[in-house]
């Protein structure tokens, strides 16, 4: 597997970017709020909102100078501000090639290494078990599950 690099986003990546999250797969992954479909005109406004959080709180991952997805930390707040909810996703052509766990590798170290940081948290779908397979084997740890809200 080549490296992979963890970067901070360009307006440069935006058509790749789009091209990787316009997935009904990828989508069905993560959170609603993620557009679908996912346009250009989608991805230079993430780009625009990335570049301008402080901390910088997501990046692309890319592979072989290709962009492959994104990767982020969400800072907690209160007497929780040392603690991310790391999200993360890859475009589907990218699946089980470790790339999504190099990543995250990546992210921790950084994480604990840089950020100062005391925990690290993350969620999936709840029928997403590539995804909590790969985080268990980077020494996460299943403290529950969620259900939905039941609608009367």
């Amino acid at each position: 597997m080549q490296k992979i690099n963890i970067r901070n986003w360009q307006i440069s990546d935006a058509q790749a970017l789009a091209a990787v999250a316009n997935n009904r797969n990828v989508w069905n992954s993560i959170r609603n709020e993620f557009p679908s479909p996912y346009t250009v005109m989608d991805a230079l406004a993430w780009i625009k909102h990335a570049n301008e959080e402080k901390p910088v709180a997501n990046f692309a991952i890319e592979i072989g100078n290709i962009v492959a997805g994104n990767i982020s930390c969400t800072w907690h707040k209160d007497v929780y501000a040392k603690t991310v909810e790391l999200g993360y996703f890859i475009g589907e052509n990218y699946w089980g090639k470790g790339i999504a766990s190099e990543a995250v590798r990546e992210i921790i170290r950084f994480g604990y290494d840089k950020m100062e940081l005391n925990r690290i948290e993350a969620e999936t779908i709840e029928d997403n078990h590539e995804s909590r397979r790969m985080l268990e084997k980077l020494g996460f740890v299943l403290e529950g599950i969620q259900s939905p809200p039941l609608v009367s």
